[in-house]
């Protein structure tokens, strides 16, 4: 990767728009902004420049997504699943078909999706389910791990619980503080990032303040029913996504 002033500008840029996103809706559509990085360099050297940003993002992310904001019963039944997932995850990592992989989440998402606005797209309340939570965070940490898209798998699981806006995002904004944390050394480790990703990571730092505020102030305009509409409408366009990268891998 060369460090030209094109690189700074659209890596800037991506970060800033996966900062809205985690200060919007608390985390998981990360890979909205990924396609934008990937445009000036190569998907590995991606996930190692975005790493450690998406810790920076955590803890600015901490300062609205307070304790008070984070649906513990929840927490507890998904978080160790996600351990165990990225623990997986990387370990396979060089073995794990990432296309079938992406095709998979993107045609379940969709279906999911589907069923949600085919119902009249109206907020729920339906009771936790330990096995879906369980099986919500590990396939979450697999697919954090393995392409930085766990965010599919925990809005399929948490969305259906019709949690308030705020418990929603802060759940979801403390899920992926451990989740980024923890695979934060093992991409780095993949990654290898050179002297100059480096340097380009630390410019992209300041572009995180700001991201999150403005999405925690967009996240304060919205109601419970349109959050809730622009999460699912993002999961379309995360499982659009992942279901280009999958075809086009296969293709190419």
């Amino acid at each position: 990767m060369e460090l030209t002033a094109t690189t700074i500008i659209v890596a800037f840029a991506a970060v800033f728009l996966i900062s809205f996103m985690r200060g919007a809706f608390g985390g998981g559509f990360a890979i909205i902004g990924i396609p934008v990085v990937s445009l000036v360099m190569d998907p590995v050297t991606a996930g190692g420049l975005l790493a450690p940003l998406f810790v920076a993002m955590d803890l600015v992310a901490l300062r609205y997504w307070k304790p008070s904001t984070w649906s513990r019963p929840d927490l507890a039944l998904l978080l160790p699943g996600l351990v165990v997932g990225i623990g997986l995850g990387f370990s396979l990592f060089g073995v794990l078909d990432h296309r079938a992989i992406s095709i998979l989440m993107a045609a379940i998402t969709l279906i999911f999706v589907g069923l949600w606005f085919g119902g009249g797209a109206e907020v729920t309340v339906r009771p936790r389910s330990t096995p879906k939570a369980i099986a919500a965070g590990f396939t979450s940490g697999v697919t954090t791990m393995v392409a930085h898209s766990g965010g599919p798998p925990l809005a399929i699981y948490l969305l259906p619980l019709g949690l308030s806006k705020q418990m929603y995002a802060g759940t979801t904004s403390l899920f992926f503080t451990v989740g980024n944390a923890i695979k934060a050394a093992p991409w780095l480790f993949l990654a290898k990032p050179a002297a100059n990703v480096w340097t380009l990571m630390a410019i992209c730092l300041l572009a995180i303040p700001a991201g999150v505020w403005l999405g925690w102030r967009f996240h304060g305009k919205l109601g419970q029913r349109q959050l809730y509409r622009a999460c699912y409408s993002l999961l379309v366009v995360t499982a659009l996504k992942l279901l280009w990268d999958g075809v086009s891998g296969f293709l190419g």
